[in-house]
């Protein structure tokens, strides 16, 4: 049987929700408990301090920066406050393939396949299974494209190269507003927006450090 190829930043919600029989569902609860996982947690003096800096940074270029401003002078240094570096355990990968051939409803194939701005997988040196998925660095203005199916693109491969037995999370941003996804099975859903120029950005360094201890909890230790 033929198969297509469908890149994530061609994808988008309501295309995936056709195509592999997906929906969004509210509440979802596994958005609901990673949500309450990162309630309670306290942020280091260092922590606030840099999400202050990061925080005032973000408010006066907003509206200017373009998609590699936004990186590195945003949100690279708030994954950089999470340190998601375990070797040999997992790692933090940007702009690294990834994809699989996936069976649509109709019961034809298609293979999703394209590069997230980064994603968390297990491995070191390479990426081997994705438990996260995060895009797009995008401007605040004239933004064409769906963020949230491109993200959902490629929560999918990391679905089902984890046999489907686990929940993928993911995140976009548009300019200074963060949204946070889960996935399980053939549901998923998205947060509320998280915007970095508020003190929501406290509420972004709980997400990822919550996001951090799950993912511990999935992957055993190499060491």
């Amino acid at each position: 049987m033929k198969t297509s190829v469908l890149n994530f930043v061609d994808c988008s919600l309501p295309q995936l929700d056709k195509l592999f029989g997906l929906r969004w569902v509210r509440p979802l609860p596994a958005l609901e408990n990673w949500e309450k996982r990162a309630a309670p947690i306290v942020l280091s003096d260092y922590e606030t301090m840099t999400c202050t800096h990061l925080r005032n940074l973000l408010d006066l270029n907003a509206f200017y920066w373009k998609e590699q401003d936004l990186s590195l002078h945003f949100i690279g240094p708030i994954f950089s406050l999470i340190h998601f570096t375990e070797p040999y355990r997992f790692n933090l990968f940007a702009q690294r393939s990834i994809e699989t051939t996936l069976t649509t409803v109709q019961n034809t194939h298609i293979t999703l396949m394209g590069k997230p701005d980064e994603i968390l997988a297990s491995g070191y040196g390479e990426p081997e299974i994705p438990y996260f998925a995060f895009n797009e660095f995008k401007k605040e203005i004239a933004f064409k494209g769906d963020a949230a199916g491109q993200v959902l693109s490629a929560m999918l491969v990391g679905q089902h190269l984890n046999q489907e037995t686990k929940t993928v999370y993911g995140c976009y941003v548009l300019g200074r507003d963060w949204y946070f996804m889960a996935l399980h099975h053939q549901h998923y859903s998205i947060s509320r927006g998280f915007d970095g120029t508020t003190d929501d950005i406290h509420h972004i360094v709980r997400w990822l450090k919550a996001l951090k201890q799950i993912v511990q909890e999935q992957t055993p230790n190499q060491q």
